[in-house]
């Protein structure tokens, strides 16, 4: 990556627009809008909470993140988005019930002046959701072209220096990739002919990088993931990254498998299976949006554990994985795994994990570092894909002659060596005892 412009601090207001507004979106709003009355902590954000060492140890130097690198300031962020439902956010984050009521009530004036704007929508996509709030068109790329009003505008009416977009709808049925992704004048016909095989979250990805605004994918879409995204990425330099935000089992994995292989304890089988009762849930609920998010979570354990390379403790695993939508526990998800072990002399063991979170508050404070990372990729001139920031989702955008890094802390390791590199300083590496972190 080459950095064409000096990262100096930003200037002016960052819009922050989410394709959705439920309960990923409103959760991330309402939070940041809590943090800047000084009513709550950022906790789960990197760029908030986080440090980082520079140097030898002995140098004693380990700056906030946000100290470290020129990010916009929480004060300066303006949100909008676009949903099929007309709620605004505070409607739709009472609706989402993942805050307390006292928290969004506390900021209710703020969440209601967030109104979305008429989204781009097929049911055909989404099977289980059916939206009021919807854009019509003659095509796709009439489509796209009003997504670009509404970003143009936005930008004016909210005297917006700069824009990033962030994904945080539902997840869409199952594509390959095929001919009318291969070019961007292949997928730009596609458009006018309203082929099949282009989503509405790729209208968004391409109304977007039109306008030279950043792209992050929070779901396991395939949308930017394809070649004549990326190419348009490229033609107009705009960074890229994604997809599907790591939140819960997932996060869960990319921590303990990592830990099995650096002990090189073998693998017999890992079970997973999920209850929860948000949109989310709802819309996994369909076969083939299931399956789109099936694939993003099977290919982690592949990716960490390298059978190739260990086939006597990892050729022959087993791997299984189910959601089960579940209403009454709304957006506080369960995941539950039994994980068959072996160790010396071939003795198996299990370990059982519950984790009972909340899908939401783990996902709100990765829209933020997105966000704010992205935006630091355009002002430096980074574009493409932005492999450093794979740290926060399930199935990374990687080069197609490059495997995706899934293990959480060579993720880390290579987000920060990024953040040093950008500023001038050394990267940290195993070499010498004094660099050893």
């Amino acid at each position: 990556m080459e950095i064409k412009k000096k990262p100096g601090k930003p200037q002016g207001k960052l819009g922050i627009l989410t394709p959705g507004m439920g309960a990923v979106s409103t959760t991330f709003m309402a939070g940041v809008e809590a943090i800047r009355k000084g009513q709550a902590k950022p906790i789960g954000s990197l760029t908030q909470m986080g440090t980082i060492r520079l140097g030898k140890r002995t140098e004693n130097r380990t700056p906030m993140v946000k100290d470290f690198v020129p990010l916009a300031d929480l004060d300066d962020i303006v949100f909008g988005g676009w949903d099929i439902f007309e709620d605004n956010a505070y409607q739709a984050a009472a609706k989402a019930g993942v805050l307390h009521k006292e928290t969004i009530d506390a900021i209710k004036p703020f969440l209601e002046s967030i109104k979305p704007m008429k989204a781009v929508f097929d049911q055909k996509y989404v099977k289980k959701l059916s939206g009021s709030w919807v854009k019509k068109g003659k095509n796709w790329l009439d489509l796209a072209e009003q997504l670009m009003t509404d970003m143009t505008e936005f930008k004016k009416k909210n005297d917006c220096d700069r824009l990033v977009i962030v994904w945080c709808a539902s997840t869409e049925i199952f594509i390959k990739p095929s001919d009318v992704h291969m070019s961007l004048d292949a997928f730009e016909k596609g458009m006018k002919e309203n082929d099949p095989n282009i989503a509405p979250s790729m209208i968004y990805a391409y109304a977007a990088l039109s306008l030279g605004i950043p792209f992050a994918n929070g779901a396991p879409n395939l949308t930017v993931d394809i070649p004549a995204l990326m190419e348009l990425a490229h033609k107009n330099e705009v960074p890229v990254c994604g997809k599907d935000f790591k939140t819960g089992q997932t996060l869960m994995k990319t921590i303990l498998a990592p830990g099995f292989k650096a002990r090189l304890i073998g693998l017999n089988g890992w079970f997973s299976t999920n209850i929860l009762g948000n949109r989310d849930g709802e819309v996994l609920d369909d076969p083939e949006s299931f399956k789109t998010k099936e694939e993003s979570k099977l290919s982690v354990l592949e990716h960490i554990l390298q059978p190739k390379l260990y086939p006597e403790l990892y050729d022959k695993f087993y791997h299984k994985v189910r959601i089960n939508y579940y209403p009454p526990r709304g957006d506080n998800k369960e995941g539950w795994d039994n994980i068959d072990i072996f160790g010396w002399l071939g003795y198996p063991m299990q370990i059982k994990v519950d984790f009972l979170c909340r899908d939401s508050i783990l996902a709100a404070p990765i829209v933020l570092d997105l966000a704010l990372f992205l935006d630091l990729a355009s002002r430096i001139g980074f574009k493409g894909i932005q492999e450093w920031l794979s740290f926060y989702f399930k199935s990374p955008q990687h080069a197609p002659e490059l495997y995706p890094e899934h293990d959480l802390f060579i993720q880390l390791m290579k987000l920060k060596n990024t953040l040093r590199y950008i500023q001038g300083e050394d990267m940290i590496t195993h070499l010498g005892q004094e660099y050893y972190d």
